[in-house]
This record gives structure tokens, C-alpha cells and sequence, in this order.
């Protein structure tokens, strides 16, 4: 029965804290890296949806990949709604472990496992740290065989989690894709690093307006557009961070992928006309 702590040993050496930005809020956020650990819950977001359903699962575990506390804070008390889950897991003997913008940089990280779920081949990534590295934000991929625009669309529709806002996919359904930049989450600032690199299609979260906008209206061959939910587009990675810890501790440790969808939108409406 292994400890927290040589958990968190495999999750870093997988994805090196390092690795996560100057801004960024990563490691055990609550938790006594001594006590047993038998049953793993991951997840995108440590919410309360999330944390029931380790309640239910009698997870001690749960690997978020979004940080509870991102921003600093100068208390936890119960009657926050942060406060209140923190509160909620030590109650619970419930151990939290984030794994974030490490998460996101690391080789194989949150785009290799959204490229995976397309059917993708990876070639590097979108931002390397370093020229000719495997590591950094993003990753520039290729189809087996071209395929027009709006079957690509649909690809990615099939392949992740049901969201109410669905899939949105911006330029010609008749256009050929064969090569394509990933970025799970929030991915708009790299829309210019896509278009350099040549690809046909950019997959990510959140995009703007703006930006996306004046992007499909700049000079020269440009990326077409498919944008996801932030949720859905990081979900891929719960399975493969499973998979470090079934590995490791083969026998001894049950993981689970959180079933329990957290994007925020719920309600889609269209015009009764």
C-alpha cells in the first residue's frame, strides 16, 4: 500500500514541477504525504462535483489538473466556496495534488494526450523551451491521410467529452487537413505561433473574438479554427496521468478518470424562429 508521497514521486517525475510557470500554483495542497493511499481520482477541476465523487469512489486521492488556490490567499475559512472544499477534504482524510502548467510543458503532457484522443501523430511542440526540445506549450501533429475540413470538425466532436456548447470549427468544410496545432486550454495566444508553423487546422479552448477574428482575416495561408471547451480539451489528460499510476502500482492502487463533466456552461439556447 503505497503513501501519498511516493504517488506524488511518479506524478513528478512525469511532470516536473519545474516545468510549470513562475505564475502557476502546483503540488499537494492539502494532505499528509505519509498516509496510505489505495484509490486515485483524476480530474480537470477540483470542484464540488469532484470532490463527491471521490466522496463516493472513497478516493484519498484526487489529481486535479486545475489548482484550487491559483491566486494567493491569506485564509481558508469554510463559509468560501474554496475554503469550504478544503475544509471538506481534510474532514475527509481526502489528499489534493494539482498538476497544472507542468502538466501542460511536459513530454508526454495535456496536448500529446488531446493529439492521442484525435488520432494524431505528434511531431514536437507548438512552443518549445528550446529549440529542437520536446518540452513546452502546445504540439504540431499530422493526419495519417488529409481529410476536408468539416470531417475534421466532426473528428474532434466525436472523440471528447460531450459538452453543451459543442464543437465550433471557423473556414472551409471542403479544405484538405493534414497537419494541425493542439493546444489544450486556453490557446489564442498561440495563434500566430500555428500560423508560422504552416499547419492546416489549430485546436484549442476559449477563443476570443478578436483575436480569432484577426487572425482568420490576416495575410497569407492561415490555420483554419476548431474551438472547444476548456474542459473537454484537457479531460484526455485524466487518463493518461491514470496510467503513470496504474503502472506503478499495478495491484495495490485503483484509479479513476472523473466521469463528472465541470465545464461551466449548461444552458444552450437557439433562436425559436
Amino acid at each position: 500500500m503505497p503513501a501519498l508521497a511516493e504517488i506524488i514521486d511518479v506524478l513528478e517525475r512525469s511532470y516536473p514541477p519545474d516545468l510549470a510557470e513562475s505564475w502557476d500554483a502546483v503540488g499537494l495542497v492539502c494532505g499528509d504525504p505519509a498516509e496510505p493511499v489505495t484509490r486515485v481520482l483524476f480530474c480537470v477541476d477540483p470542484v464540488e462535483e469532484t470532490v463527491a465523487e471521490a466522496e463516493e469512489l472513497g478516493a484519498q486521492l484526487i489529481v486535479a489538473h486545475h489548482p484550487l488556490l491559483l491566486r494567493g490567499v491569506h485564509g481558508v475559512p469554510a463559509d468560501t466556496a474554496k475554503g469550504g472544499l478544503v475544509h471538506r477534504l481534510i474532514r475527509g482524510g481526502r489528499a489534493l495534488y494539482c498538476a497544472h502548467t507542468n502538466a501542460d510543458s511536459a513530454d508526454p503532457g495535456v496536448s500529446d494526450a488531446l493529439a492521442q484522443a484525435l488520432g494524431l501523430e505528434v511531431d514536437g511542440p507548438l512552443d518549445p523551451h528550446e529549440p529542437g526540445g520536446r518540452t513546452g506549450v502546445g504540439r504540431l501533429a499530422h493526419l495519417a491521410e488529409p481529410e476536408p475540413f468539416g470531417a475534421f470538425v466532426q473528428r474532434v466532436a466525436d472523440a471528447l467529452p460531450a459538452t453543451v456548447p459543442g464543437v465550433l470549427g471557423a473556414g472551409d468544410p471542403e479544405r484538405p487537413i493534414r497537419t494541425v496545432a493542439v493546444s489544450g486550454g486556453a490557446g489564442d495566444s498561440y495563434l500566430a505561433r500555428a500560423k508560422a508553423a504552416g499547419v492546416d487546422a489549430f485546436v484549442t479552448a476559449d477563443l476570443r473574438h478578436h483575436p480569432a477574428g484577426e487572425h482568420l482575416a490576416g495575410t497569407g495561408p492561415v490555420p483554419a479554427l476548431v474551438g472547444v471547451t476548456h474542459w473537454a480539451s484537457e479531460w484526455p489528460w485524466c487518463g493518461q496521468a491514470s496510467a503513470l499510476v496504474d503502472a506503478a502500482f499495478a495491484g495495490n492502487v485503483v484509479s479513476h478518470v472523473s466521469t463528472r463533466c465541470t465545464d461551466p456552461w449548461t444552458v444552450r439556447a437557439t433562436p425559436a424562429r
